[in-house]
């Protein structure tokens, strides 16, 4: 059903901002959606051809309901609602042509799954810190859910988080429909820390699936992961949350098991004794847990949290680590 009266714009062009511009594009009206684009050149192929050429092609993007444009200002200008879809490695590099002014009264939510880079941040610290937004202006979207899933409709869960209930029952109002139901969260900073860890995660049982490890050990390692999650979250903001629930323990499952989970796919190279730059070269999309995997060890440093595997994973990673080579010291560790 579509609803009148809430203009969103969409910023990032990737796989993840391709299904958000699928869902919104089912439910809202006609010219409510605005879709910022980098590229001119990527702009223009789907106002012609109605698909993005690089992430999920079979989606068909009913341009000529949507105004798309590689003007950010343009797009921000006219929206109620900014959702951010930019890719974690890229968003400090967005944020800088954005002026404070330009995001005053909106509500801007993030479903990005990363860290900025330069901050090392969530986009709701950000948000608060350099753009003096209030917090109840601010949600996330979070799943889970993965993009290529919501491309053919199977039906997914999504989860938006805000310390404003209003802003969560009016996003899960735009969002949901046949084929996306909606959990609504008081969590923001939990769930969107969640999103990031769970990358990072992923990528850790790539990894040890390229070791040849099987399904019996990787449901020791999830199990472990959702614990270690639970600490970190805790210390970094706690409050009261059931661990349980999917936007924590849901995301994790799929992105640690799922044949669609970029982050397990460069893992796996990285098992198989690809080097880190290698592996990047090889796909074709980011996988955000790369640059996750630092920023959340440098955090850690200050929080001291027991996080045997996220050390496994930074020493992999970062510290030049062979995989075989530091696999027992995690395997001690797991229980």
């Amino acid at each position: 059903m579509s609803v009148k009266g809430n203009k969103w714009a969409v910023l990032g062009s990737g796989s993840w901002a391709t299904a958000l511009v699928k869902i919104l594009s089912d439910n809202v009206v006609e010219k409510e959606i605005s879709w910022w684009l980098r590229s001119e050149e990527t702009a223009d192929f789907i106002r012609n051809n109605r698909h993005n050429p690089k992430y999920l092609t079979s989606v068909e993007i009913h341009s000529e309901n949507i105004h798309i444009d590689s003007d950010i200002k343009t797009v921000i200008d006219d929206a109620d609602f900014v959702l951010i879809v930019v890719p974690s490695a890229f968003l400090g590099e967005v944020f800088f042509q954005i002026p404070e002014e330009w995001f005053r009264g909106k509500k801007i939510i993030s479903a990005v799954k990363g860290l900025i880079p330069e901050t090392g941040q969530i986009v709701g610290e950000y948000l608060q810190d350099q753009y003096k937004m209030p917090l109840e202006n601010i949600a996330v979207i979070t799943g889970p859910c993965h993009a290529e899933e919501v491309a053919l409709e199977r039906l997914s869960y999504l989860t938006v988080a805000s310390d404003s209930l209003s802003l969560t029952g009016q996003i899960s109002g735009m969002i949901k429909n046949r084929y996306i139901r909606t959990t609504e969260s008081d969590d923001i900073y939990g769930t969107e820390y969640a999103a990031v860890l769970k990358n990072i995660y992923a990528i850790t049982a790539g990894i040890c699936h390229g070791l040849g490890f099987g399904d019996n050990f990787q449901a020791v390692l999830m199990s472990n992961a959702i614990r270690e999650i639970k600490r970190f979250i805790d210390t970094a903001h706690p409050i009261s949350r059931d661990i349980d629930d999917s936007a924590y323990l849901g995301d994790l499952l799929v992105t640690g098991y799922s044949q669609f989970s970029r982050n397990r796919t460069f893992g796996n190279m990285l098992g198989k004794g690809y080097p880190v730059k290698s592996a990047q070269l090889e796909m074709n999309m980011i996988a955000e847990g790369y640059y996750a995997t630092r920023s959340i060890y440098e955090m850690n440093l200050h929080y001291e949290v027991d996080m045997p595997i996220l050390t496994f994973t930074w020493q992999v990673v970062y510290g030049g680590q062979a995989p075989v080579a530091v696999i027992d010291t995690l395997l001690k560790r797991l229980n």
